[in-house]
C-alpha cells in the first residue's frame, strides 16, 4: 500500500482516537489483550494535512502504535515536553514551526529524542530540506511512500535506540 497526500483525500475518513487506551484486567495472563497497552510504542506524528494525518494515525494504531498526532511544530513541542516517544514522524514543511525548527527545539530540550526522528516530505528537491537532512544525518521518507518502508524505518529507529541505550 502506498499512501500519498492525494490518496488521503480520496479515501474514506476514519475517526481514530488520538489517545488509544485499553483497560487492564486484574489477573490477566501475560500476552493477553489486557496487557497489549504495555507493549505499544508511542509515536508523535507531526503532519499539517488533516486527511493525511488521519490516515497515518489510523494506520499506525492498526499496527499497534499509540499515536499522538499534531498539525505543527509548536504543538509538537508541547507534546515532547509532556511525554517521551519511541518514534517521531515529522513532516518537514508545516506552518508555524517547520520540521527543521521543531528538530532544533527538541535538540535543545530533549536531545535523546533526536535519534528517534523520521522526517517526511513531498518536496525532496527542496535544497533547504536536503541540506538540513544532511546536516543532522537524518532519515527521510519522500511522499508518497510505501507503508512497508515506514514500518521498516520505525523498526530501525527502535533498534538504534535500544543499541544506543546499551
Amino acid at each position: 500500500m502506498v499512501l500519498s497526500e492525494c490518496d488521503a483525500r480520496k479515501m474514506p475518513m476514519v475517526a481514530p482516537s488520538s489517545t488509544h487506551t485499553m483497560v487492564g484486567v486484574r489477573g490477566a495472563a501475560p500476552g493477553s489483550i489486557a496487557n497489549v497497552k504495555a507493549a505499544r510504542k508511542k509515536v508523535l506524528l507531526l503532519e499539517d494535512d488533516p486527511a493525511f494525518k488521519e490516515i497515518m494515525t489510523a494506520f499506525l494504531i492498526e499496527h499497534d502504535y499509540d499515536v499522538k498526532a499534531v498539525q505543527n511544530g509548536v504543538d509538537g513541542v508541547h507534546e515532547v515536553l509532556a511525554s517521551d516517544f519511541e518514534v517521531i514522524l515529522c513532516d518537514m514543511l508545516m506552518p508555524t514551526l517547520p520540521g527543521d525548527m521543531f528538530y532544533r527545539a527538541v535538540e535543545r530540550m530533549r536531545p535523546h529524542l533526536c535519534e528517534r526522528f523520521v522526517f517526511m516530505t513531498g518536496y525532496r528537491s527542496n535544497q533547504k530540506v536536503n541540506e538540513f537532512i544532511d546536516t543532522v544525518n537524518g532519515t527521510i521518507l519522500t511522499k508518497p511512500f510505501h507503508v512497508d518502508d515506514l514500518l521498516e524505518l520505525f523498526a530501525f529507529v527502535q533498534l538504534r535506540t535500544t543499541l544506543l541505550a546499551a
